[in-house]
């Protein structure tokens, strides 16, 4: 069973998922797939050309912005600000966790200028807490006012 945790109205995250998990991704309405996840993080993980074959197959776009332990860049929270706002649809972003997934469309979403406070609330409703990220998220909104 699928795991997608609903973070706003347009976008869920889930822990590492699978070819059944792009099926009912599809058949949930879905448009876009984002893989999170660094290729040979652990043994047990499907590639990511695993998952982009099913979505492919499945009529599913699909992107690739690894994060690994080491942070978050600029240009992975550009790449990430780009597909929410290219998407035609509903998006499912994954990593081990989902953890991940939720920093980086948090930190998208500051840098597209929404409001913080409603950020890490849809964030905590979804079961994650943003506050690690706090501090690179001022930074992001105060990019987008200028």
């Amino acid at each position: 069973m699928s795991d997608f945790r609903r973070v706003s109205d347009n976008f869920c995250v889930s822990p590492q998922i699978t070819e059944s998990d792009v099926a009912e991704a599809s058949t949930r309405g879905f448009a876009m797939v984002i893989n999170n996840r660094p290729e040979g993080e652990s043994a047990d993980q499907t590639p990511g050309q695993r998952v982009e074959q099913a979505c492919r197959a499945s009529g599913l776009a699909y992107l690739s912005i690894p994060i690994s332990h080491s942070g978050f860049s600029a240009p992975q929270v550009a790449a990430m600000t780009d597909a929410l706002r290219a998407a035609d649809g509903p998006i499912l972003a994954y990593c081990r966790s989902g953890t991940r997934s939720t920093f980086l469309w948090a930190l998208a979403q500051a840098k597209l200028g929404q409001d913080l406070p409603k950020i890490a609330t849809d964030a905590a409703r979804a079961g994650y807490d943003i506050s690690p990220i706090k501090p690179l998220m001022d930074i992001f909104a105060a990019q987008s006012l200028d």
